[in-house]
């Protein structure tokens, strides 16, 4: 009964509650995600001699390897499951599941094809088969889910705290992007510099570092762009801090977790520096002054802020070498090289595209 009037409630809802361009924005972020890191890095095309139906036909054994096959499964299943849950609703569960995996397939035959063009690549039926099989799991599992109390109730809760409409979600797409890009644990916490200076190996030396005012104003200044972000999107601003902190909290376990995964056990609070902790207790107290003023001045606070980022970013990205931090990795491949660049990249777009939605919120109050 409760599932019954959860659901009931759920479609009383006005039409664009239901978040399509929300699921929009982040199935298409996801697949620029996995174009980026399947083709990265975007030189030195020319033809091999390969022929893609002999890549296809090839003996699986001669590809084969269970790191790859394990990353590109974990890789693929949110990209099924965004494709799912996009169509879900439009067409019957069995089409849903076989429109979301041969759109899957398409994709993965898509950058296994390009990447036989790409010296640095190696395209394989087995990167194939394991992409194919994280797309169809990830598809049967939003499709699963769909039904339960919890996730009626965690939509009921999205509706509840949050605004409505396309710009709402693509301020929501935006930032689930950017804690994806910081999720990245040769990041510093909230900071875009990569671990390198102070990452050496056990019972090194390492010479004492003085305190980076830099990555000090970085951290301090993110935490004004996502707070003020997230006073867009909140119903009401009063939920700000609460909201802020939630997501600082999650952010720092998600981070602790990849860490003990990712990184040797040396480098595991590598993350984590005074600059970090500093810059953090700075820019709460900072927003939270920023809060108590009218919302225009909020969004001109909000741009300024965005603008000296990308100031700072221009003299710490020539800081940032992605490749410095392959060490930390339990696995030395490529993947990871790729996973660092997008996280730069990533960071490097966040503060435009905030001014380009700051922008549009402002036309839309007025």
């Amino acid at each position: 009964q409760e599932q019954v009037k959860l659901h009931l409630t759920m479609s009383s809802l006005p039409k664009d509650i239901t978040h399509p361009h929300l699921h929009g924005y982040l199935t298409a972020g996801y697949a620029l995600f996995i174009a980026y890191v399947s083709l990265s890095p975007f030189f030195g095309w020319h033809e091999q001699g390969l022929s893609f139906i002999d890549v296809l036909t090839a003996p699986l054994v001669q590809t084969f390897t269970w790191f790859d096959f394990t990353l590109n499964f974990v890789s693929y299943m949110p990209f099924g499951f965004l494709l799912a849950y996009l169509l879900r609703g439009r067409y019957s569960s069995v089409l849903v599941l076989c429109l979301s995996t041969m759109s899957g397939l398409l994709m993965a035959a898509s950058m296994e094809y390009a990447q036989m063009y790409l010296p640095t690549r190696v395209s394989s039926n087995t990167d194939l088969l394991s992409n194919i099989t994280g797309i169809f799991v990830g598809a049967a599992f939003a499709l699963s889910i769909a039904g339960h109390t919890w996730f009626f109730k965690l939509k009921s809760w999205h509706n509840q705290w949050l605004k409505h409409g396309r710009m709402s979600d693509f301020g929501l797409a935006m930032l689930a992007v950017w804690l994806f890009a910081q999720t990245n644990p040769s990041l510093h916490m909230l900071g875009s510099v990569f671990v390198s200076a102070v990452a050496r190996w056990p019972f090194d030396i390492v010479p004492e570092v003085p305190f980076n005012w830099l990555e000090f104003a970085q951290v301090a200044l993110n935490i004004q762009l996502l707070g003020i972000l997230l006073s867009t999107l909140l119903r009401e601003r009063r939920h700000t801090v609460n909201a802020l902190l939630l997501v600082l909290s999650v952010l720092t376990l998600i981070k602790f977790i990849a860490a003990a995964v990712l990184l040797k056990s040396w480098a595991l609070l590598l993350w984590m520096n005074s600059e970090a902790m500093l810059g953090i207790i700075t820019g709460v107290f900072l927003l939270l002054a920023i809060l108590r003023l009218p919302c225009r001045w909020q969004l001109i606070f909000g741009a300024a802020s965005a603008i000296f980022y990308l100031v700072l970013l221009q003299d710490l990205m020539p800081l940032n070498k992605p490749s410095v931090t392959m060490r930390l990795y339990h696995w030395q491949y490529i993947h990871m090289l790729n996973f660092n660049g997008f996280s730069q990249l990533i960071i490097l777009l966040f503060p435009i595209l905030f001014l380009a939605y700051l922008w549009r919120v402002g036309i839309l109050r007025k």
